[in-house]
């Protein structure tokens, strides 16, 4: 072990979880609470997300173990409208957050939530993310959510789950139910 607590011979991989389907973020937050379960910290930065939800509370009964940052606006963007400059400096601020998390040797695991849409929209660029990758420390694992995952970081991760849809209710009218999408 380090003097900060990650194990130096743990080689970290980058993992994505995209596609259209629910369960990104909940396959994210269950790797975080399978990592507490054995005493690692998880860091998780939240993109394109400022609303409160279930998630945010439990981490905060789980912290240190589990922390989540969250960097987007409560708002919801739209892809073709300009992005309002506070929405990328919050991105930007976000993404430096998350490599300080990264780089700080205190986290095992760091999560980019809904990165791809954040690149997706304009907030941040492929290449900031690829540059991020590029000084992951090799006991870090680092796992990438979002819908509409850009190709270069589908070819630079070591683990790709596609969520893939079937069936929604939210098709049928049905919103977000308070405890189960929120």
């Amino acid at each position: 072990m380090t003097k900060r607590g990650v194990a130096s011979k743990f080689l970290g991989r980058v993992q994505v979880y995209t596609g259209n389907g629910k369960g990104k973020t909940t396959a994210a937050l269950g790797l975080a609470f399978r990592a507490a379960g054995r005493g690692f910290r998880t860091y998780i930065g939240q993109f394109c997300k400022g609303l409160k939800t279930g998630e945010l509370e439990a981490a905060r009964r789980l912290a240190p173990l589990i922390v989540i940052e969250q960097f987007g606006s409560p708002l919801f963007l739209r892809r073709g409208n300009k992005p309002a400059a506070k929405d990328i400096d919050r991105a930007r601020r976000g993404l430096a957050r998350c490599r300080k998390a990264m780089q700080s040797g205190d986290f095992r695991i760091v999560v980019l939530d809904e990165i791809a849409l954040a690149v997706y929209f304009g907030l941040l660029t492929e290449d900031e993310i690829r540059d991020f990758l590029e000084e992951r420390p090799a006991a870090v694992e680092i796992i990438l959510t979002g819908r509409k995952m850009p190709p270069s970081l589908l070819r630079r991760a070591d683990l790709v789950t596609d969520m893939r849809e079937r069936k929604h209710y939210f098709a049928q009218g049905v919103r977000a139910r308070h405890g189960i999408e929120d």
